[in-house]
């Protein structure tokens, strides 16, 4: 059954200096591993970047419409949730669900699907919280 669904589009222009900045500047809305990911590839840093914020606003989105009743902060999807990726590159979203004490579920019957795209200019996310 699906619990909630989330989209979110961000320009990647908001993001071509963030290879500039001081990583612990960085740390409020990326992991280390993520800081590092976008990192290596200065080509590419912006869409990166842009792409994994995409991810967090929408999975905040997606819990959003789960669980209406709650209040979530970006800044907290953005300390507990991380884009990581499959042997095979595709991404997914691993969660510290211990931390996000909000959720009233048992997260063991909680699948996530996320998939992210980009063009020149716009870096989008979308996220399908699933119980199952």
């Amino acid at each position: 059954m699906i619990l909630g669904i989330g989209i979110d589009a961000v320009d990647i222009s908001r993001f071509t200096d963030f290879h500039e900045k001081p990583k612990d500047q960085l740390a409020r809305l990326f992991s280390p591993a993520e800081i590092d990911y976008c990192l290596k590839t200065p080509g590419k840093s912006a869409e990166h970047f842009a792409a994994r914020f995409a991810a967090k606003e929408a999975f905040l989105k997606a819990l959003s419409n789960a669980y209406p009743e709650k209040n979530f902060a970006l800044l907290t999807i953005c300390k507990y949730a991380q884009v990581n990726h499959h042997a095979n590159s595709a991404p997914y979203l691993g969660i510290d669900w211990a931390s996000l004490k909000e959720i009233p579920t048992n997260t063991a019957n909680i699948r996530l699907h996320l998939s992210l795209t980009h063009t020149t200019n716009t870096a989008t996310a979308f996220v399908v919280i699933e119980q199952i």
